[in-house]
């Protein structure tokens, strides 16, 4: 079984106005002490051989801060197994030819940049440090630092979003090369300053709506098929990292806030850099990984949920309730069912909530 290992670099320059991840804002770099603890984390799950990862995921903050070293010291204790997949987040801001260079020589395989929208005046209001001018030289000097594997994300539905804005951003991270693309609506976390002031012009739920049905099928016209319900990819580009967490497969987060599911059990350190720092912030237990994980999960997929694979992992069956649902479902266009295999449809991932609501 695969096996994913998720580096949480909590550092970033500011906190974006929508963001409530786990960040320490106000640092222009990553501390080695910070570095260290993660070693030192990553000596407790693996004392005596190492783990050999199937993927890498430099999540954030903003992992772009980190120095192409201190990568390469990380991912050489990490010791990947071949042809792993490599990961790292990064701000458009934040990079130069010269540390994507570096990035890449320490190892990192796939570059993942938070574009969010093409306009300057949003990328402000969404309180994102680069400019859409500073996006585009990040796409150039990832190419010519030998990167073929690029990601980009958009955000859909900000405030006085329009269909001009999308097709925009598209074109940027279309043009600057990108392999893969997440595609998000935006959403108010209370955390956030977005959720302790909320913008204005926001669009309506119905009007969010249509603006991911729009996304979805440009992307698709622009090659990039949707495989997840934010996620399309250029054939044989899908990113494996994640496919790891929608199939319920086994994953180590290492860093304050980090989540963790090894052997079905479900473990997470306590949102708190000072504690991690210092050694004092062991993995909090916090219960199993079960069916209904994996229909939610699975539920996600553009594959959709094979019940023969469900009912061999779990030994669970839909009941006669469960396949009316189903029934209905695709009657209405939110879903396809073959009799073996469910799967949601683009207007039925805008749902999906209400879904999984009634399955489950």
């Amino acid at each position: 079984m695969s096996l994913g290992l998720y580096l949480h670099i909590p550092y970033c320059f500011s906190k974006c106005r929508y963001c409530d991840f786990y960040s320490a804002p106000g640092q222009r770099g990553v501390p080695t002490q910070y570095v260290d603890a993660l070693l030192r984390e990553l000596a407790r799950f693996a004392p005596e051989a190492p783990l050999h990862p199937d993927t890498i995921y430099f999540g954030g903050g903003t992992p772009s801060l980190l120095s192409p070293a201190d990568a390469a010291r990380l991912i050489a204790a990490a010791a990947p197994a071949p042809g792993a997949e490599i990961t790292l987040e990064a701000n458009p801001e934040t990079v130069t030819e010269q540390t994507l260079c570096g990035f890449r020589e320490a190892g990192v395989n796939r570059i993942s940049f938070g574009v969010q929208s093409a306009r300057d005046s949003q990328l402000k209001t969404l309180g994102r440090p680069h400019t859409a001018r500073q996006a585009r030289a990040a796409f150039a000097a990832a190419r010519r630092a030998g990167f073929t594997n690029i990601s980009g994300d958009i955000m859909l539905a900000l405030p006085h979003y329009t269909q001009a804005e999308f097709d925009e951003t598209l074109e940027l991270i279309a043009e600057g090369g990108a392999t893969h693309i997440s595609a998000y609506l935006l959403k108010i976390e209370p955390d956030s300053a977005f959720g302790r002031h909320p913008p204005e012009g926001l669009p309506s739920p119905d009007e969010a709506a249509d603006f991911y049905l729009y996304a979805v099928e440009h992307l698709e016209h622009h090659g990039y098929r949707q495989y997840e319900i934010s996620n399309f990819a250029k054939p044989g580009y899908e990113g494996r990292h994640n496919l790891i967490y929608w199939d319920c497969g086994d994953y180590l987060g290492l860093g304050p806030a980090a989540h963790s599911c090894m052997g079905g059990r479900r473990f997470y350190y306590l949102a708190d850099t000072e504690a991690f720092l210092n050694g004092k912030a062991a993995p909090v237990m916090d219960g199993g990984c079960g069916a209904e994980d994996y229909l939610i999960l699975q539920l996600r997929l553009r594959k959709g949920l094979d019940l023969a694979a469900y009912k061999a992992r779990y030994g669970k069956e839909f009941s006669t309730a469960q396949l009316a649902f189903v029934k209905n479902c695709v009657k209405s266009g939110y879903a396809t069912f073959d009799g073996s295999t469910l799967a949601l449809t683009p207007a039925g991932l805008i749902v999906q909530n209400s879904i999984l609501a009634e399955l489950l």
